[in-house]
């Protein structure tokens, strides 16, 4: 592991933060000194979906350095509003540590949480009275969930608020239920002509119970389905190999051919890795 030639890790933030400002200064960087905060957005973006995949992958020389992308994202929008002069790093951090230290209670003062779910159950009644002491106007349970999350996604955490303050089932048995009663809603507006936008809103609902389900079963939607993507891939790159040593292309195969392939590679344990 690399010591940093011995410097604190407060010396070495210092540095990392002269080291941007140099980048955005007079004679830095000219891409640097271009962008603003609406053309980094993408990459805040892109560098997050890294960091995940390396988590995937296990790889701690990858996370170690997809860590400090997402830090140079950080960094980047903190020096751009310092030269604004609306706010600066050190404001980021210290709101960070209050932040953090209000928002556990249980650690940082009189309160107790015996589990988890009392410890969200805490940050979430404090994070109301955070929004309500500043006169948030129209704050609801899910404000803070952000609409640019991927579906599934935000589907989950939108369950999850809901489940913490009690609007939740008692147990699994109902939402097997729901997940066949939406099934059924969903064939019955396919199978009848229904309009376009109500076939849409019964394939959505049906997708909402799938992902309320994940909840009871500990299973995160997005990482679910992230796998089935990775696998059906996999799957499929075989079908295409096995095809291209009999000179063959997908497209001049019959799905008979095809599907024989693709339950061979199921066989073999194409497109499963370790998670």
């Amino acid at each position: 592991m690399d010591d940093g030639n011995r410097k604190s890790t407060g010396e070495l933030f210092e540095e990392l933060v002269a080291v941007m400002a140099r980048l955005r200064g007079e004679g830095g960087c000219p891409w640097d000194r271009e962008q603003t905060h609406a053309s980094l957005k993408r990459y805040a973006l892109e560098e997050t979906y890294e960091l995940l995949e390396a988590i995937d992958e296990n790889d701690d020389s990858a996370i170690q350095d997809e860590l400090g992308d997402v830090l140079l994202q950080v960094l980047f929008h903190a020096q751009m509003a310092g030269e604004e002069q609306r706010f600066a790093i050190g404001e980021v951090m210290s709101g960070l540590r209050d932040k953090l230290v209000r928002r556990h209670p249980h650690v940082f003062g009189d309160e107790r949480a015996a589990d988890s779910g009392a410890v969200l159950r805490n940050w979430e009644k404090v994070k109301a009275l955070e929004k309500s002491s500043d006169g948030a106007q129209g704050h609801s349970l899910f404000t803070s969930v952000p609409r640019a999350m991927p579906a599934l996604a935000r589907a989950q955490r939108v369950g999850d608020k809901a489940a913490g303050v009690g609007f939740d089932w008692p147990d699994v048995e109902p939402v097997w239920r729901k997940v066949e009663e939406e099934l059924e809603e969903l064939r019955e507006a396919a199978g009848t002509g229904e309009a376009q936008h109500r076939v849409e809103a019964e394939l959505g609902d049906l997708l909402f119970s799938v992902v309320n389900l994940s909840r009871f079963l500990n299973v995160q939607a997005e990482e679910a389905l992230a796998g089935t993507i990775e696998r059906f891939h996999g799957r499929f790159a075989h079908i295409e190999r096995e095809l291209a040593a009999r000179g063959k292309t997908v497209s001049e195969a019959s799905f008979e051919e095809m599907d024989a392939l693709w339950e061979q590679a199921k066989t073999l344990g194409e497109g499963e890795k370790a998670r």
